[in-house]
């Protein structure tokens, strides 16, 4: 694999081997995950929603206290990272920017960002799956909720969590009772015949499939108490890895023995759609 990366002994941006890629040992995103990332696909090397993705990461580094990444160098770094993988027909394109080399704690200094542009196969999605429930809260009102940020250790815990009780995605709960969103993923759900997602407020990262669904096919924004989950109908994750999957089960409750028109529907949307604009 070849990458893209710019910051301390790289400039503006060069690609080199991933065996040749070096950053400091004091990066702030190695030493207490001060940085911000994203997630983009690739299919047969034509990026999707990337100006969408880079906005995000803008925000998710203002809300850190970051300097805004240059995004016409990232956009750059990663049109040059994809042309230099052409084996990778389905990529999943990993953006992450740090604030650099810092002190050994929590003080940063001011110095030159790290970005890096990384790529990898995506593994394929089921057509369906079961999610857990995570037994720890999301904070909804702490300084990170919503943002995209390399400080990922909650997300890597419950993950575990889920995969080791059969499941493919943990769901969170938030401090105020109401559900949230996965590990990597939003949640939509059927309540009443409407389709629902928990609105930011609840403390959801602002998922950018969640986004296009809402504005394509529709939905509401809604806080859904985790009491009321044995009146759901349907529900779906989405995300950039799995677009828009079909839940079948959270944690001990069966949702559905098969995806609901509701879900067929959102599916059928967001594919079609996808497929007309690769930068909506």
């Amino acid at each position: 694999m070849r990458v893209w990366i710019a910051g301390a002994g790289y400039g503006r941006g060069t690609v080199v081997d991933a065996a040749e890629a070096r950053i400091p040992v004091a990066d702030h995103g190695i030493t207490v995950g001060d940085g911000v990332f994203e997630t983009v696909r690739a299919r047969q090397g034509r990026t999707f929603a990337l100006t969408r993705h880079l906005r995000r990461l803008a925000r998710s580094a203002e809300g850190l206290g970051m300097e805004t990444p240059d995004l016409d160098l990232v956009a750059s770094g990663v049109e040059q990272a994809v042309a230099a993988n052409p084996e990778l027909s389905d990529a999943r394109v990993r953006i992450t920017v740090t604030d650099g080399a810092g002190p050994l704690g929590s003080d940063r200094s001011v110095g030159e960002q790290t970005m890096i542009v990384a790529l990898g196969p995506f593994p394929p999605i089921p057509p369906h799956t079961n999610v857990a429930l995570a037994p720890w809260p999301r904070n909804e009102f702490g300084a990170l909720a919503g943002l995209k940020t390399t400080s990922y250790a909650d997300n890597v815990r419950a993950l575990a969590y889920a995969k080791a009780r059969g499941a493919s995605e943990a769901v969170f709960r938030n401090i105020s009772g109401n559900l949230c969103e996965g590990t990597g993923s939003n949640i939509f759900v059927v309540l009443d015949g409407r389709l629902v997602t928990p609105p930011l407020s609840a403390g959801p990262l602002a998922g950018i499939t969640r986004e296009l669904v809402l504005e394509w096919y529709g939905g509401e924004e809604e806080d859904v108490p985790m009491e009321r989950l044995p009146e759901i109908g349907e529900a779906f994750l989405t995300s950039t890895g799995r677009d828009v999957q079909p839940v079948l089960g959270i944690g001990d409750l069966e949702v559905s023995q098969a995806p609901g028109p509701v879900t067929l529907e959102a599916m059928k949307v967001f594919a079609e759609r996808a497929a007309a604009d690769l930068d909506p």
